[in-house]
């Protein structure tokens, strides 16, 4: 039961009850499905390296913690870490090399082919940069969970107007991922703003690569549908 004192403190600023992981879960999974989708010339070798130890992780922190985020351990914090800088990593070579293939002419001449790897590249960086959000704010979903650091490195709307939202609003991994969401559809900040240093390079890192993919992908792409229309008609 909460002491009267604890009404009155906002909930993402006090002890809370533990985060439900599944959403979190079920990200990575999809994240991990659309590298496993990316042809292999887009992709360090083997292909299933960089995915199977990503499975290896999730297995681990679904064992430590099933459903709820209740078992905090140094293990499970830098299991965590290494799987989404993992997904980062694999994502950010596939876009490296699917930019690099545009640049130099060897990319395929299929547009559908082209708009689809760019699009599995597009949403696995939403989803990881979505992770990294997660895991730092606040020192993370535990740290957030026992109160333990009142300094946010973001600053979301139901923090500054707190009349507008529950009694018992704290930000969750869908939140986050939202914000990810926004920031590479608009390339900026929308309702919830960085305020560190860290986030604010996150945030950067994460626009350009999927400014820089998305843009090479789609003038790529028309280019060999301008080609093949032509071709078509004669």
């Amino acid at each position: 039961m909460r002491s009267a004192e604890d009404r009155f403190v906002p909930a993402w600023l006090r002890p809370t009850d533990a985060e439900n992981r599944i959403p979190a879960a079920l990200a990575i999974a999809v994240a991990i499905a659309l590298q496993m989708s990316l042809p292999d010339r887009y992709g360090l070798h083997p292909s299933w390296l960089l995915p199977g130890l990503e499975i290896v992780l999730l297995v681990a922190l679904t064992i430590l913690n099933p459903v709820r985020l209740s078992r905090r351990t140094a293990l499970g914090r830098y299991a965590a870490l290494a799987m989404v800088a993992l997904i980062t990593l694999d994502n950010a070579i596939s876009a490296v090399l699917l930019d690099h293939a545009i640049v130099i002419g060897k990319a395929s001449n299929d547009a559908t082919g082209l708009l689809t790897t760019g699009a599995a590249i597009y949403v696995t960086n939403m989803i990881a940069f979505g992770l990294w959000y997660w895991e730092i704010d606040r020192g993370g979903p535990f740290a957030r969970t026992e109160g333990a650091n009142p300094y946010p490195d973001f600053m979301f709307p139901q923090m500054t107007e707190p009349e507008l939202a529950p009694a018992d609003w704290e930000p969750r991994f869908v939140d986050y991922l939202y914000v990810s969401f926004t920031n590479v559809v608009a390339f900026s900040p929308t309702d919830t703003m960085p305020l560190t240093r860290g986030v604010k390079a996150l945030m950067a890192a994460q626009s350009l690569v999927a400014l820089s993919t998305i843009g090479l992908v789609i003038a790529r792409a028309v280019n060999v549908l301008n080609v093949a229309g032509p071709a078509t008609h004669h």
